[in-house]
């Protein structure tokens, strides 16, 4: 810590921001005063972006931030601006697409050099404070930067300007519109298919990252074809993926990433957008093929991930949704709270105890930890058969130890220090949390948990139309502290969880606040012309030099901006027939049709889109009093069976007037309100009633197809 005052940042709503108010540096945030400053006093403009999370930032913070002679020249030479990727991605998401240009790597903490209006000149990521490998130091960097300023203006300008016009045309995808083609979705299942890792499950080498929407497509594919290997391929990584050490075997929930190829080792940051959409990936996983693996079952993994959330990442009293849980509870260590040597373990158990989790969990005197080799990441190493054996007990005897001790080890872990929590609530990542615990609370859980999830999800997303949506702004982007500017992100995975919400409820405020909150989109994000969406509104107030319009369109982190609006818009035109949403959807899908497939596993929300755009989205009403248990089976029938975009609308005779379009608007009125009857409807045309759940079931499997018009 530094004598330094605490600088302006002290009063921010962010914690990454206030976790450097005791630095000795001059720090801004993003915004006028700053830019205003730079010009004022002709200085280039220092950018670091970061995360509360990230624990490389943290470190640039104490190894430089902290220190007093490159905290001078900062001062002397810069006009210092922080920022939290997570409160304004929409910085981030301009100045990582510029750095990364200029340095071929991106990521956080991500470190700019600006001009005084604001466009880049030269970056980075980390950097060490002095040389080191042959690499420059921060201290050199700062002073060669400063000095380029001063003698060479005119160059750095013709840079700065020549890389603001490249992003602009990156970012905006000219010439990327091209004819829909469904086309695209073989070509990305080819892509995905030539990256997956046949023996440890997941796509691509070290570092592994979770792609959510990928594994949708593929069982989504697998429903459509019945080609086995695509099932196979979701099925290995999400196997792979909960027996790893990528999964926190105690408390259940996944970290960030892995930093080796078989999930074993990872970064261990806990992000609520990775956790909301693999709890939907096990769901669906578990709808198609549930395996019953004693040791770790999809439906197992998804409820332990809801486990988690409750007790960690959500605001239980008021709903909401945390933003994320840090690796580290200090700079010292590396994943310390979640990984054990082998005297920790041994100190907490029986002998007895200790034995079988040694073997299950393969603790060592030796771990996976490069910075504390004594330090193990929990993964399971055998299976309970192969425990039994070796230790000559029953299958059964260990499971009921392996049980016992693994409550005593989460005792023991939750006396450690803890890592940090971020309790900002953002209103994306809470929306993504509303869908994934509206598809939880259906009939894969044990009753009290389902009414859990449906509860909480429910409560949050009122609270979200309470404090953060206007009927001349749609959503903000934060939920509580100051009021920020709502992003894309922000509208459209809205939207979905509130049509998510209404199909569970038959509220028809829920319905109302999504169209609304979808003509918003278009409105104020739409691009008319070019088709597509940009992630800030056409009135959002100006960011500076880089102030390019923006068109999201790769998953990262999180599903796309424009691929969800796209899905969002079919949806809504299902259950309105307004040939507006259908309309813009499809402009929406040309204007990425011709960069899409060469973005293949990248852009799998786009090829989910694609599919609900050219099938329509199943819509089933299931019809019978509120009490029926027939129509109860029919029910959990329905919701037993995985297909993307697929509507459950439960009918019963005081149900008030429903929002649908076309073959199912004009079929409905026709079935008696009592009886309890699946009709299952796509675009303009419905089956026949069905009383059996499992026609219904093989009806929803095969898409519906070969149906009449009615």
């Amino acid at each position: 810590m530094s004598d330094h005052p605490e600088n302006r940042l002290k009063d921010s709503a962010s914690p990454y921001l206030r976790s450097a108010a005791h630095q000795p540096i001059d720090w801004h945030e993003w915004g006028d005063a700053a830019f205003a400053r730079a010009k004022a006093e002709d200085k280039p403009i220092l950018l670091d972006i970061g995360a509360v999370w990230c624990h490389w930032c943290h470190v640039i913070d104490r190894e430089s931030y902290e220190n007093v002679e490159i905290a001078k020249i900062i001062n002397e030479h810069f006009v210092p601006v922080k920022v939290d990727r997570d409160e304004r991605p929409d910085v981030d998401s301009r100045y990582q697409s510029a750095i990364s240009a200029i340095s071929g790597q991106g990521g956080w903490p991500l470190t700019g050099f600006l001009l005084s209006d604001g466009k880049p000149f030269f970056g980075g990521t980390y950097f060490p404070p002095e040389d080191q490998m042959g690499r420059p130091g921060f201290r050199r960097i700062l002073l060669a930067v400063a000095d380029s300023y001063r003698n060479k203006r005119a160059e750095l300008e013709r840079a700065a300007n020549s890389l603001a016009d490249a992003v602009s045309q990156a970012e905006i995808f000219t010439g990327a519109r091209a004819d829909f083609d469904l086309g695209v979705v073989e070509e990305q299942i080819s892509s995905i298919t030539k990256l997956f890792d046949i023996k440890n499950g997941g796509f691509g080498r070290a570092p592994k990252f979770p792609h959510a929407s990928a594994i949708d497509l593929l069982l989504e594919r697998y429903q459509q074809t019945k080609e086995k290997h695509l099932l196979a391929m979701a099925e290995t990584t999400l196997e792979k993926m909960a027996r790893g050490g990528v999964y926190d075997q105690l408390a259940g929930g996944f970290h960030r990433y892995s930093v080796d190829e078989r999930w074993l080792v990872p970064h261990f940051e806990k992000m609520s957008y990775d956790n909301s959409e693999l709890l939907k990936n096990y769901l669906h996983a578990a709808q198609l093929s549930e395996k019953h693996d004693w040791e770790a079952s999809f439906t197992d993994t998804a409820q332990s991930i809801v486990m988690w959330v409750i007790s960690v990442l959500s605001d239980e009293e008021n709903g909401g949704f945390y933003a994320s849980q840090d690796a580290d509870y200090s700079l010292e260590d590396d994943g310390d709270y979640f990984t054990w040597t082998l005297e920790e373990v041994r100190a907490a158990l029986t002998p007895e105890e200790s034995r079988v989790i040694e073997l299950y969990y393969d603790v060592e005197a030796h771990g996976e930890m490069h910075h504390n080799p004594a330090k193990n990441v929990l993964w399971i190493a055998r299976g309970f058969e192969e425990i039994a054996q070796i230790l000559e007990r029953d299958a059964w005897d260990i499971v009921t130890i392996k049980s016992n001790a693994e409550a005593k080890m989460m005792k023991a872990r939750l006396q450690r220090p803890t890592p940090f929590v971020d309790k900002t609530m953002y209103v994306a990542w809470n929306a993504m949390f509303v869908s994934a615990f509206l598809a939880a609370s259906h009939a894969l859980f044990t009753p009290w948990i389902a009414e859990q999830c449906r509860a909480f999800a429910l409560k949050t997303l009122d609270r979200m139309l309470k404090e953060v949506w206007s009927e001349s702004r749609g959503f903000g982007h934060r939920i509580g502290g100051p009021a920020l500017e709502g992003s894309l992100d922000d509208q459209v995975f809205s939207v979905i969880a509130l049509l998510d919400a209404y199909e569970a409820t038959l509220d028809p405020r829920y319905f109302t606040a999504a169209q609304k909150t979808m003509d918003l989109a278009i409105a104020r994000y739409g691009d008319a012309e070019g088709g597509g969406f940009f992630d800030r509104p056409s009135d959002a107030a100006p960011m500076g030099g880089l102030d390019v319009r923006r068109k999201p369109f790769q998953d990262s982190p999180t599903p796309s901006a424009n691929s969800v609006a796209a899905i969002a818009l079919i949806r809504m035109h299902a259950f309105t027939g307004d040939e507006r949403y259908h309309a813009f959807a499809k402009r929406t899908l040309e204007a990425f049709a011709g960069i899409a497939p060469q973005y293949g596993l990248f852009a799998a929300t786009y090829g989910l889109a694609a599919t609900l755009f050219a099938h329509y989205p199943l819509q089933v009403v299931i019809t019978g009093d509120s009490s029926d248990p027939a129509a109860q089976a029919l029910e959990d029938a329905a919701h037993r069976v995985y297909r993307f975009g697929k509507s459950v609308l439960r009918v019963t005779a005081e149900t008030p007037q429903l929002h649908l379009a076309g073959a199912l608007k004009e079929t409905l009125p026709h079935l008696p309100a009592n009886k309890p009857l699946a009709i299952v409807c796509s675009g303009n045309t419905c089956l026949p009633p069905t009383s059996d759940p499992k026609q219904l079931t093989t009806l929803l499997e095969n898409g519906a197809t070969g149906a009449a018009t009615f």
